[in-house]
């Protein structure tokens, strides 16, 4: 008995938890989006690895738009991009070297579906003629490489580009009113196609992905396109203090983030579909000044609530002024887990009363952006986010600022998610933004983000130090 009571002392003191563990089967990767790495191919023609049938492409090569200084459009040509349409069996077996257990990507709708024949169909069955079949098949390649290195797709269905059937970005910035088409404005029509293009892919790929993102950053979208355009970031349509747009953009992503979830699942029930939010770390300027405390609020629900409410709950501000005005059955139960985006802090300077009190009440504030490392953000964030119950990833994390001080940032970073799941937040991954420099839309190649940075001549990728770091927490598991 004595001999027994030793054993089983000794055993637990065996079993004891590492504090500095994370769950076990974390996922450690990276992430991309299609337009941002697949262009620029080593040796295939442009012809058959520039997408140009998107409102990007046209944002970024228009001379109009290059010309406009606002829109702060570097016109970098894409065919500076790393290239990955081509290279992805190599950057994939360095993914797999590297400790990657999951890797997020986004498929691109104007590869699959390059012109507007496709909005002819009413179901999936009908879209299917439609579609692209060289981009099909080389996406079904990029999964086949993906599940032979071991390597968990994460997909994000839209990650910020239309086609440009669905999205004409220059003529809309021209003459908003009456340009055709107008992506997000008609809320009816884009929420019919993206979610018929949901029901597609998760038909096609739903035998090798798990993991389904509806919208990447929606609210960013609606920021840098209709309200503030400017020198972190301009997007198609790149209007100013377009209010009412802003509110119906805003509107419509929401509706449309839904109709996607249901149309994954009809054609995939036991996918887990979510939505990735720019999260940010949000504090008043002066937190003893009452309109700036307020003020901060109000961004939080803007950026961060609106849409996290609504997936939820169905709780449904109708009028945008930061209260509940009535529940949507339709949208309630649309996200099985929120992805997390980010990167940095915002002061909130209050403003005394709302700009646009009848059509965006919720707007009395201004947001002031710093890329400037705020590492301890991200665990506040993760803890938001895990005040909805669900599961959570970071879905991107990341810093402009990798050549000089990557490694340092990233360890901060990954600390400050260690004490977000200590408070009881289940994370089940971090991906490190980006897996490889990339085409940072109208900034170009001048922001880079990647473990990998790449020789601009032969695509060679060649390894920055912070690349090695995630490598280590992929294979320890911990601090």
């Amino acid at each position: 008995m004595l001999i027994t009571l030793l054993a089983s002392c000794h055993h637990e003191e065996t079993t004891t938890p590492d504090p500095d563990a994370f769950p076990e089967g974390f996922a450690w990767g990276s992430a991309t989006a299609g337009f941002q790495v697949e262009m620029g191919c080593p040796t295939w023609s442009a012809e058959d690895c520039e997408d140009r049938n998107s409102d990007w492409y046209q944002w970024v090569t228009t001379p109009s738009i290059i010309e406009t200084g606002s829109l702060y459009v570097t016109g970098e040509p894409v065919s500076d991009g790393p290239g990955m349409w081509e290279t992805f069996e190599d950057d994939v077996a360095r993914m797999r070297d590297d400790g990657h257990t999951a890797f997020r990507m986004s498929l691109e709708w104007s590869r699959l579906f390059p012109d507007g024949a496709a909005e002819q169909a009413t179901t999936v069955d009908e879209l299917v003629p439609y579609a692209n079949a060289a981009a099909v098949q080389r996406y079904h390649e990029v999964f086949d490489a993906l599940h032979q290195a071991g390597i968990r797709p994460v997909v994000t269905i839209n990650h910020y580009v239309l086609p440009l059937w669905v999205h004409d970005g220059v003529a809309c910035h021209e003459h908003l009113d009456t340009c055709s088409p107008n992506g997000w404005l008609d809320g009816e029509r884009i929420t019919r196609l993206i979610s018929l293009y949901a029901g597609f892919v998760a038909r096609e790929y739903g035998a090798d992905v798990d993991d389904w993102y509806t919208l990447n950053e929606p609210f960013a979208t609606t920021l840098s396109g209709y309200m503030l355009p400017g020198p972190d970031r301009s997007a198609p349509p790149g209007v100013s203090n377009e209010i009412e747009a802003t509110r119906d953009v805003t509107i419509h992503q929401v509706e449309a983030s839904a109709a996607m979830y249901d149309a994954v699942k009809a054609e995939d029930p036991t996918a887990t579909v979510g939505i990735v939010m720019n999260m940010t770390a949000i504090d008043p300027n002066d937190p003893n000044n009452p309109a700036d405390v307020l003020g901060a609020e109000h961004m939080d629900w803007l950026y961060h609530r609106v849409f996290l409410e609504a997936l939820t709950s169905g709780d449904w501000d109708d009028d945008l002024d930061g209260t509940i005005d009535s529940n949507r059955p339709e949208l309630a139960g649309r996200l099985d887990v929120i992805g997390v985006n980010y990167y940095n802090r915002v002061t909130v300077l209050g403003l005394p009363f709302p700009l646009y009190p009848e059509i965006l009440p919720v707007f009395d504030f201004f947001p002031e952006f710093s890329w400037e490392p705020y590492e301890e953000g991200l665990g506040r964030v993760l803890r938001e986010a895990g005040e909805y119950g669900l599961p959570v990833w970071v879905t991107e994390n990341g810093t402009p600022y990798v050549e000089e001080d990557g490694v340092p940032i990233l360890e901060g970073h990954v600390a400050s998610m260690h004490e977000a799941i200590d408070a009881g937040v289940d994370v089940r991954g971090y991906l490190y933004w980006s897996w490889v420099d990339n085409y940072e839309w109208n900034h170009g190649l001048d922001l880079r983000f990647g473990l990998y940075t790449f020789d601009p001549a032969t695509k060679e990728r060649i390894e920055r130090p912070a690349a090695a770091r995630l490598r280590q927490y992929a294979a320890e598991n911990r601090l």
